[in-house]
């Protein structure tokens, strides 16, 4: 009889976005040894998987049960799969003896389609569902334990710098007032009182898209665990090893093209007029082109795809 999280993996798929395009960029040594740090529904790992020899190898991470459920259905010995968060991915490499020796790390950060369409996890407004939003259910606050306990400040500051959210004061006004009737339970209830306090809609988007996005971000520590794993990842490169990253957002984005372009440009803080040569600056990274969005084609097959950005790099040395 199948598990419940297997049960789950079948009813909920997941289309990889920009799949072509970041394997290609990732896997450029067949023999080599890459990471995916966020397994997902595996159409990345299965993708690089047929471009390896079989001397190649592939580790997989993903913080959510789900994901790691979904892992079983691949059968094959080059591939090892851990449960766990993305920031995390340079001790799994040393754990693998492989520190420092990866051909590529590809990050593909975000919710997945999944995480979204399973009401029982709470990430979105369309499905009603308790106020979950936690990646890996069974660590950390959830958004229904946040949102009890919160200032009216905090809830509007985690609207305002984790979504983007124009009106976050006042949305933040009307969740605390409402919490004092009722505690918010269900993804839907939330959605609705975000939507009657919100005075600008946007034309095609929900009012509580938003304010959704902050409080997935915040509890995750989304951003955080981003910066972190590029660091890691870095590290954990050898030379010549391709990083590749796909954001949804700006937020996600604006950190991916910082963190690249400093390690580009490497040291520029030092005083003018100090001489010193090229191979001095620590330049560790050279860009492979610019950023890549989906194909018009691709958002017509996956919606959410439209958001999508990819970055891709080479570690020097």
């Amino acid at each position: 009889m199948p598990s419940a999280d297997a049960d789950q993996v079948t009813r909920f798929r997941h289309t990889s976005v920009l799949l072509e395009g970041a394997v290609d960029a990732l896997v450029h040594d067949s023999e080599g040894i890459y990471l995916d740090g966020t397994f997902g529904r595996g159409g990345h790992s299965r993708l690089i998987l047929s471009r390896l020899s079989e001397q190649g190898r592939l580790l997989a991470m993903d913080r959510d049960p789900q994901a790691i459920a979904a892992a079983a259905e691949i059968e094959d010995s080059r591939f090892h799969i851990t449960q766990r968060e993305f920031a995390h991915l340079a001790e799994f490499a040393k754990e693998q003896g492989l520190y420092g020796k990866l051909s590529g790390v590809l990050l593909d950060v975000g919710v997945s389609s999944p995480q979204l369409d399973d009401p029982v996890r709470g990430f979105s407004f369309m499905r009603n569902g308790p106020l979950d939003m936690r990646m890996d259910p069974t660590q950390g606050e959830s958004a229904a334990e946040f949102l009890a306990r919160a200032s009216e400040a905090d809830i509007a500051n985690v609207f305002k710098t984790y979504g983007e959210e124009r009106y976050a004061k006042r949305l933040a006004n009307a969740v605390v007032k409402r919490r004092v009737e009722k505690p918010f339970t269900h993804t839907v209830d939330l959605a609705e009182v975000l939507k009657a306090a919100h005075p600008a809609w946007e034309k095609g988007r929900h009012p509580a898209t938003k304010a959704f996005q902050g409080l997935r971000i915040y509890l995750n520590g989304e951003l955080d665990q981003l910066d972190a794993a590029l660091e890691a990842a870095l590290e954990a490169l050898a030379p010549g090893g391709h990083l590749v990253v796909i954001s949804f957002h700006s937020l996600e984005d604006r950190r991916v093209k910082r963190f690249i372009r400093h390690h580009v440009r490497g040291d520029t803080h030092l005083p003018r007029g100090v001489p010193i040569r090229d191979d001095q600056l620590n330049r560790r990274l050279e860009a492979l082109g610019k950023g890549s969005r989906p194909s018009d084609e691709e958002v017509d097959a996956n919606p959410r795809a439209r958001s999508a950005v990819m970055r891709a790099a080479r570690k020097r040395g």
